[in-house]
């Protein structure tokens, strides 16, 4: 029984000493340090000197005298005698010669040379601090470094250690606390729309004329007014100029018309007909027209149409040209001739683009008669029906040859009087011909 109450007690008296907190921090110390020799502490100071002249080529503080050994033999004093359980945040009461004297542990550090730490326990060091012999820097400002120190091309980044360089300093990181909420980032709404300034008009109303003088200013309006207001422009067009292929005889089509005026008023012509190889035309008229635009894509058109076959008439027009919506050419007259005959013509195509040149054009027209005209062999109502599909290759814009098909049909009473003069009603046109414009 005696024997285990002393082994407890023993046990007791040994838990108690170590668990006081000087040995804990000083696990490791040895007893006493030697004092450094004398190569080793030149040595340290010539790393140390390199060390310094590179920051100091940097532009970074260097404190004077920082490469020089400690004259203190207390800096190798033997560490297991301080008392290190008041230490507060980095700084520590040194005992034992250091007696009432809070030092930082930063400066402690700075103050020792490089192997003035050796028998250290380092285990409980943290991580990432600066290796033996490199410069600290942890208590360097960074923030106050210039931009054009800190992009200094003579920094050696192999031989720094910046795992405790403080970059949450730099300038660019100031504007954190700036009130962005104010700034107006492209709102067209809130800029204000403010009149021009009164000088603005305080020249004169023509400054051009003071210096080129009048009558070159009159010309040059002139010109601007010819480019750019419409002037007078002549555009014609060969829309079909056709071969025909059919049972019989071959024949042969004109439809061309044209223009010349401005983007308001024009003189428009037209001029169609039509014959068979050998023989007497069948039909040919010419057309001289006022066309005035009414909308961006119509045109109103009045003047008079002249026939030059068979019993010659005259007739007024009235009509309308343009694009109709999804693109369709359409082309609308009345007529009233001299004998008092109404008649009507409607046509009307749509260019459908296979590729930029090849393009296929169907295309259909009808005529209208408001009485019989025997001798026009015109049946009143529903005079005739054409409808073709072209095709047409550009080799430009300007020229374009095709090949088609074309079907024509008289109705009603203008079949009869086509039956009487020994003509077919319906007939298949096989057409090859040319589209130009200039």
């Amino acid at each position: 029984m005696k024997i285990r109450i002393a082994s407890l007690l023993a046990l007791v008296a040994a838990g108690s000493v170590l668990a006081s907190p000087a040995a804990a921090q000083h696990a490791g110390h040895s007893p006493a340090e030697p004092q450094q020799s004398a190569a080793a502490q030149a040595d340290a100071k010539t790393k140390c000197e390199e060390e310094a002249e590179r920051h100091l080529a940097m532009g970074h503080p260097v404190t004077e005298g920082a490469c020089e050994p400690a004259a203190d033999p207390e800096a190798a004093r033997d560490h297991s005698m301080m008392d290190h359980s008041s230490t507060d945040q980095g700084s520590m009461t040194a005992q034992d010669g250091h007696s009432g004297v809070t030092m930082p542990m930063d400066a402690a550090r700075s103050q020792a040379s490089p192997e003035s730490h050796e028998g250290m326990d380092h285990g409980s060091m943290p991580q990432g601090g600066p290796a033996e012999g490199a410069m600290d820097h942890s208590q360097m400002n960074h923030g106050e470094m210039g931009q054009a120190e800190a992009a200094s091309t003579s920094m050696d980044h192999g031989q720094m250690d910046h795992s405790q360089m403080n970059h949450g300093q730099t300038g660019s990181q100031d504007m954190q606390g700036m009130d962005h909420s104010a700034m107006q980032m492209g709102s067209d709404a809130e800029i204000p729309l403010l009149p021009p300034p009164p000088e603005a008009g305080s020249g004169p109303a023509r400054a051009a004329v003071a210096i080129w003088g009048e009558e070159a200013m009159n010309e040059a309006r002139r010109e601007l007014v010819r480019e750019t207001d419409g002037g007078m422009r002549f555009w014609f067009q060969g829309d079909r100029l056709e071969y025909r292929a059919r049972e019989g005889k071959d024949g042969y089509l004109w439809d061309i018309q044209g223009y010349y005026g401005g983007d308001i008023d024009k003189f428009w012509f037209k001029s169609e007909g039509e014959g068979s190889f050998g023989e007497p035309i069948e039909g040919a008229e010419v057309q001289a027209l006022w066309s005035r635009a009414i909308a961006p894509f119509f045109d109103f058109q009045t003047g008079v149409r002249q026939d030059l076959t068979g019993p010659e008439r005259t007739h007024a027009v009235v009509g309308i040209q343009g694009l109709a919506p999804y693109q369709f050419e359409v082309d609308a007259a009345a007529f009233v001739s001299t004998k008092g005959d109404v008649t009507a013509a409607i046509e009307g195509e749509l260019d459908q683009r296979i590729t930029q040149r090849l393009i296929l054009q169907p295309r259909a027209g009808i005529a209208l008669s408001a009485q019989d005209i025997p001798e026009l062999g015109i049946g009143a109502g529903l005079d005739r029906i054409e409808a073709g599909l072209r095709l047409r290759y550009e080799f430009a814009r300007e020229f374009a040859p095709y090949v088609g098909v074309s079907q024509e049909w008289r109705i009603g009473g203008s079949a009869d009087f086509a039956r009487a003069e020994g003509e077919d009603p319906s007939v298949t046109n096989y057409v090859v011909g040319v589209r130009f414009w200039f």
